[in-house]
């Protein structure tokens, strides 16, 4: 199958995708519990990771599409650990005997797809390496849907996937959670960041103010939540006025920005991340 090249455009498009992506309110219960479960299994993945140069996130998603979070099976495409893998990519590990631990599967698949420290792991490049993981043919052939194997569970897919190798159907509905949606959701939650857009830290994150009902009084506030409105205006999506007033957006806006409240914020509907929906 040809390959598509990354281009400033499609570094957008990622980009664009990923900050409007929205669960679907039927999807939200089981995208919650897979997330759980990645959680859960954070360390396994980092082990690998770790080693291989790959963020723990993205093993964690590619584990899911390809075996369910099924530790028995390969991460190649999830066949069974105990002989070598049979649908594609075949005959994979070559090296050692059957049974194999998920662990060498899975530090077989990052070397087999050369993933590494000199992967390009920023937003757009993480979820081209996501596409580029299950093929092209959407992107290719079926240009008018957006591939389910990213955005399966989200409001960017409605219908459309191969039901076979090499079929199609515009009806078929994806009954998987996208790759991008669960990185969305672990990046929500603080769990997961990107190199272009690392997690703020305390040596370059700017003081935090108190959150505040009003204007405040305190000189130093003022100029605590003015330093902190201009940091928030870095992030896509954020436009606050820089009034030196800690309220309810700048409040919402930090919480979507670090997953954590301003002090003294109170921790109610209105404080949640601008982007999690109501209960």
């Amino acid at each position: 199958m040809p390959s598509v090249a990354m281009t400033q455009a499609l570094r957008q498009e990622y980009a664009r995708l990923f900050e409007s992506c929205a669960i679907r309110s039927q999807r939200r219960q089981a995208v919650e519990a897979i997330v759980a479960r990645m959680r859960d299994n954070r360390s396994r993945y980092q082990q690998v990771g770790e080693t291989q140069g790959v963020p723990w996130g993205f093993l964690a998603v590619i584990h899911n599409m390809e075996a369910s979070g099924d530790f028995s099976g390969h991460l190649h495409n999830g066949d069974p650990l105990n002989a070598r893998t049979v649908k594609v990519p075949a005959g994979r590990p070559k090296r050692g005997a059957p049974p194999f631990t998920w662990e060498v599967s899975a530090q077989d698949a990052m070397v087999l797809k050369r993933f590494g420290r000199n992967t390009d792991w920023s937003l757009a490049g993480t979820l081209y390496q996501l596409e580029r993981y299950n093929g092209w043919g959407y992107r290719l052939y079926h240009p008018q849907v957006l591939s389910p194997y990213l955005w399966g569970f989200s409001e960017h897919y409605v219908s459309g996937k191969y039901v076979a190798d090499g079929t199609w159907s515009d009806s078929a509905v994806s009954r998987q959670c996208g790759a991008a949606v669960l990185l969305r959701r672990l990046a929500e939650n603080g769990l997961v960041d990107f190199a272009d857009r690392p997690a703020p830290s305390p040596e370059t994150s700017p003081r935090v103010p108190h959150f505040a009902g009003g204007q405040p009084r305190d000189s130093q506030q003022i100029v605590k939540a003015k330093e902190l409105q201009r940091w928030l205006n870095t992030y896509p999506r954020i436009f606050l006025k820089v009034d030196g007033m800690a309220g309810e957006r700048t409040s919402k806006a930090y919480t979507w920005v670090t997953g954590a409240f301003l002090p003294s914020a109170p921790e109610a509907p209105s404080a949640r991340r601008i982007d999690q929906p109501a209960e």
